[in-house]
């Protein structure tokens, strides 16, 4: 690419990098690190601290002075989670820019995230809401790559799949001003997790999520990861304990309530899969074993439609 067309395509591409930080001095300058190198070059980072008791503070006023006070701001956050954390960040309207980028601060992005992000985003019409998001590649504790991925999806992103299943995680998530725009609108809910949600929403609407199957970054395995890895037997029997003991049932409970609040802003096919949603969570056992069988949702996998299915029979879902 030439150079004033590289410059060209970098001013009309101003993204912001919305970093939640707590407790994260540990990892956070091998993040922080990954954004310096990043192909696409016009960034700026807005970092939300939750009330950090360590040197995460220290560390990003360090980075601030190096990279410029201009590239870099150091908020307040809520104090009320991961998810409040995030759902300030993009509502804040004090943050302006062409596309907004979710991230960790533990993780460590591959080099050309940002630009492969926009070189997708850049397709759809910037009145539609649209979500970039990825596979991620697996990092132990020291930064060694282990070999594993995320699981590989194949089934196409919808409305009907995003009220079973989240797909991606936030942390490989870029979003057009559009979606930042609609996801803003709905700041002051608190869903179950703002990956998830964003799925639902820019769906729900008629957007696009554009599911990357080449990984964006480096997930980083450790035992404090706020949200774990999604694959493996040991996820796998996480998520049964989940939903024979109703975890499931109590997400879908906050889901439903955020939706609900959402509804003005859907589509009318979505408004029509959001009532069935709600109707065979609610039905007697028999009708229950019919709408199991036989309902318009699916997850990515056989396996675990198979979940799903038995989930809504025995009313855990």
């Amino acid at each position: 690419m030439s150079g004033w067309r590289r410059a060209a395509e970098e001013f009309g591409g101003r993204v912001a990098i919305l970093l939640a930080t707590f407790n994260g001095a540990e990892f956070l300058k091998e993040q922080l690190a990954s954004f310096e190198v990043q192909t696409h070059k016009n960034w700026s980072v807005w970092a939300s601290d939750d009330g950090s008791r360590d040197d995460t503070p220290e560390i990003i006023e360090d980075w601030r002075s190096k990279v410029g006070r201009s590239r870099t701001y150091l908020l307040q956050g809520p104090r009320e989670g991961f998810v409040a954390n995030f759902q300030s960040l993009i509502g804040d309207q004090t943050i302006g820019a062409d596309y907004y980028a979710f991230s960790d601060q533990d993780d460590v992005w591959m080099e050309d995230k940002l630009e492969r992000a926009l070189t997708y985003l850049r397709a759809v019409r910037s009145d539609v809401p649209a979500v970039y998001c990825s596979r991620t590649e697996m990092i132990d504790r020291n930064g060694a790559r282990t070999g594993t991925f995320s699981p590989l999806f194949s089934r196409p992103p919808s409305f009907a799949n995003a009220l079973v299943q989240s797909i991606a995680g936030a942390n490989t998530m870029v979003l057009n001003r559009a979606a930042r725009d609609l996801m803003a609108c709905y700041a002051n809910l608190t869903p179950v997790s703002h990956d998830w949600w964003a799925y639902q929403l820019v769906t729900g609407v008629g957007g696009r999520l554009i599911y990357d199957a080449q990984p964006s970054i480096y997930y980083r395995q450790h035992v404090g990861n706020l949200i774990g890895e999604n694959q493996g037997m040991q996820a796998r029997f996480h998520r049964l304990k989940m939903l024979m003991g109703g975890g499931f049932a109590a997400w879908n409970d906050v889901k439903v309530a955020c939706l609900g609040r959402a509804r003005p802003s859907l589509t009318l096919d979505s408004m029509r899969l959001l009532s069935e949603f709600e109707a065979i969570r609610s039905e007697r056992l028999s009708r229950r074993i019919l709408s199991g069988l036989s309902n318009p949702f699916y997850r990515q996998t056989f396996i675990g439609n198979i979940g799903m299915s038995a989930a809504f029979v025995l009313g855990k879902f």
